[in-house]
């Protein structure tokens, strides 16, 4: 099984020796990962995307990963100004900071999952300072171990991948010409659907889906349940999809504003990022923006 990367962008303009200056950005799920570096200059100039198909190996991730890591140029570099980790888990929860306990963690979690966390994992948090609350979400402990042991001593952050979408799409909602905007992250048979008024954050969630017309029923039952008009909100695409996709043209049945999104405005990339669709990486986008 080959683990070359399928997406590779790669400026001239990263410097090996400046990582202390350097940010690296890294997105794990069960069947993908992949990373971005923003150089000293606060520009994205590297990413990398591999995908790990579930049906051609049963190998756990953290036996994967090192031979991603092992010898490549900008992986084993460092020490890195920051390392920013987003987990793509399948548990998470959003608490309110007021009601937040931290003694209560993994309860929020066992709460929403209605099962309690196995042995090999733990709740793990991250607080989104600016929007008043925290994001509770599972970690593996053999995962943190291993980012911990390639980068010791170096300040390792741990994010969900939809702390990631949220921080992206309030850059993106700050410079939005519509009161009321649906952001639609799509990946693998997943989409994770955020709503934001007036640049205040009103819905998250994600849904597994299998057929398009239960994606259209999630995605008019969440705009219904927040009483939004479908003719009065823009609903943007990011992630997985294409013009040409099912999922693309079902949905465009029903929602008249409905377009694909584009980079976050405060998100400076290297010209040879100007192959890659617009919509493509607002996972990795928001984990730069993650500070900001």
């Amino acid at each position: 099984m080959s683990l070359a990367p399928t997406v590779a962008v790669r400026s001239s303009v990263f410097d090996p020796a400046k990582t202390a200056q350097s940010v690296l950005c890294l997105e794990v799920g069960r069947d993908r990962f992949r990373f971005l570096v923003q150089d000293s200059r606060k520009q994205g100039c590297y990413l990398e995307d591999y995908p790990f198909s579930s049906l051609l190996t049963d190998r756990p991730l953290t036996e994967m990963l090192p031979d991603v890591f092992r010898h490549h140029p900008v992986l084993s570099a460092g020490p890195w100004q920051q390392i920013r980790v987003s987990v793509n888990s399948p548990s998470f929860t959003l608490i309110p900071k007021p009601l937040y306990r931290k003694e209560y963690a993994g309860s929020y979690l066992s709460l929403m999952r209605g099962n309690t966390l196995p042995a090999h994992e733990f709740a793990q948090t991250y607080s989104h300072e600016s929007e008043g609350f925290l994001s509770v979400f599972n970690l593996a402990h053999p995962l943190a171990d291993y980012f911990s042991e390639v980068y010791p001593l170096q300040p390792l952050t741990f994010v969900h991948q939809t702390s990631a979408l949220i921080q992206a799409t309030a850059n993106l909602s700050r410079h939005a010409l519509n009161a009321q905007s649906l952001y639609l992250y799509f990946e693998d048979e997943f989409v994770t659907i955020i709503c934001r008024e007036a640049e205040q954050l009103r819905y998250c969630n994600r849904f597994g889906y299998k057929t398009t017309q239960d994606l259209a029923y999630y995605v008019l039952y969440v705009l219904s349940e927040l009483n939004l008009s479908v003719e009065d909100t823009a609903v943007l695409l990011f992630g997985e999809i294409t013009p040409f996709a099912d999922a693309y043209t079902e949905l465009s049945r029903f929602l008249p504003n409905l377009t694909f999104g584009h980079a976050p405005n405060g998100l400076t990339l290297t010209d040879e990022f100007d192959d890659l669709p617009d919509h493509r990486y607002l996972s990795l986008y928001g984990l730069v923006l993650l500070n900001d």
